[in-house]
């Protein structure tokens, strides 16, 4: 009789109540949460700034896409990411060295040590960029002609390489920053960069500029942000490593083999992401041409676009992953990622509707709608683009666990299928067709790296659950 004066049903459970409790005791939960707050905080900082660059860029973005044209946007397209991928053909991704190495170092307080991974992650990547710039002018011919197809692009390529010399040591410095806490410094300078790009745009447009405006602009943009990441680093390493830091030998350095594996091992890793994922609209342009690369870099610009936000996430939570595997902190640890992930999917699924909703509609506007062809490739790339969003921590969970490798024969196995695929349906079937082998090539690896890394922590976890019930034993006899 309670239950049906109330309405409550047979079973006298009032739905609203149990998902309002639920709701309260999530709420509470991430309220508790200091990681969690430390994560967001930090990422605010970044997000802020990555924020007011990703409007600031977007708009530059669409206003170069109207000024170029398909054609030209693809060319600038191609000409900006060969110089970024003879960089990062020789890098050893210095950053998650620093954070990986130095960091521990840091949580253990032996300041000394961490300095001396420090100096030399700075001085390994200040070789390696001068013989990526050194590379990059000797095979400027061969890609002007046979990727951009414009013999003409080769002294451009040369031109915006200059961009390799201004972040000489940026991986590092950034790195430093990060370890130090310096997420606003990072945030301002991402800022003025972008805002920097955006003035010599804007100015470009209303003279009627072209190719080599927009180039210039870009440069500029990146000698800023190179340069003043190493300026701020040098700034605060006093106080993140103390007095006479600089003086620290590289002899301290007990782990020299385990770190050389580690970077070259992130190195072929970042190799085969290169090839595999991060050349797209050169791909393109080498299959088809400078029109469709164009089309295929105005998709992959909106990715990045919903990509921006999620970036911060993988900055901040890296440090903080290897922290907690460092320290044994599995709960910790667990729930960080559980509920970065929530964030991750809410953005997700709210540009994945935005899209759905009026991208067809804003693409008919844009420039007469002659980017109206990208729009199907758009929606291909959602679906891995979103996948990566939402696991983005899959491959820094392995970092932290000493497991490079295993995402290096994930993404070589997985790319291996993706690039042989990209010969034989590219050609046929257009740019939609290398559309779905990214997306599928993020949905299969992503896939696998995550569950790999989540038993592993479920593992350490247990041997770490019998470790203290052993010494409870232990101590009670």
């Amino acid at each position: 009789m309670v239950s049906h004066r109330t309405g409550l049903g047979k079973s006298g459970i009032d739905p609203v109540k149990c998902i309002l409790g639920w709701w309260n005791r999530i709420w509470q939960g991430w309220r508790q949460d200091r990681l969690l707050q430390a994560v967001m905080r930090n990422t605010g900082y970044l997000f802020s700034g990555n924020t007011l660059s990703m409007v600031i860029t977007s708009l530059m973005g669409l206003l170069t896409a109207v000024m170029l044209g398909a054609a030209g946007y693809g060319e600038l397209g191609m000409i900006v990411m060969y110089a970024s991928s003879v960089n990062r053909l020789f890098s050893f991704r210095m950053g998650e060295v620093v954070i990986k190495y130095a960091g521990q170092h840091l949580a253990l307080g032996e300041r000394r040590q961490a300095s001396a991974v420090i100096k030399t992650a700075a001085a390994v990547e200040a070789v390696t960029s001068l013989f990526a710039y050194l590379l990059l002018v000797i095979t400027a011919p061969a890609a002007a002609l046979y990727i951009i197809k414009d013999p003409q692009a080769a002294p451009l390529l040369v031109f915006y390489g200059i961009s390799l010399l201004g972040g000489l040591i940026a991986e590092t410095c950034t790195a430093t920053l990060q370890l130090g806490g310096h997420y606003r410094t990072q945030a301002a300078l991402t800022l003025v960069q972008s805002l920097l790009t955006a003035v010599l745009i804007a100015v470009a447009f209303v003279l009627h500029g072209g190719l080599v405006a927009v180039l210039f602009a870009y440069l500029a943009g990146k000698l800023v942000l190179g340069l003043g990441s190493a300026i701020m680093a040098l700034h605060w390493m006093r106080s993140l490593l103390g007095e006479g830091w600089h003086q620290t030998p590289f002899h301290l350095i007990a782990n020299r083999r385990e770190m050389a594996r580690f970077a070259i091992s992130t190195n072929l890793s970042g190799t085969i992401n290169l090839v595999i994922r991060d050349s797209e609209v050169l791909w393109v342009g080498f299959f088809l041409s400078k029109v469709e690369a164009g089309y295929y870099k105005f998709a992959l610009a909106l990715m990045n676009v919903i990509l921006m936000p999620i970036t911060p996430f993988i900055t901040t939570t890296f440090p903080e992953i290897t922290r907690s595997v460092a320290q044994k902190s599995w709960r910790r640890l667990r729930d960080l990622i559980q509920r970065t992930s929530m964030v991750a999917a809410a953005w997700t699924l709210a540009c994945g509707v935005g899209i759905l909703l009026l991208g067809n509609w804003v693409l008919t506007l844009l420039k007469n709608g002659e980017y109206l062809p990208s729009y199907p490739a758009i929606l291909i790339l959602l679906l891995g683009f979103g996948t990566a969003n939402i696991f983005f921590w899959n491959r820094p969970l392995l970092l932290a666990f000493g497991r490079p490798n295993y995402p290096l024969v994930v993404t070589a196995l997985v790319g291996a299928c993706k690039t042989l695929l990209m010969f034989i349906l590219v050609r046929p079937y257009g740019f939609l067709a290398q559309a779905a082998l990214l997306s599928s090539y993020f949905i299969v690896s992503v896939s696998l790296i995550v569950r790999k890394g989540w038993v592993l922590m479920k593992g350490e976890e247990a041997s770490s659950l019998r470790e203290n019930e052993m010494g409870v034993l232990t101590n009670g006899d």
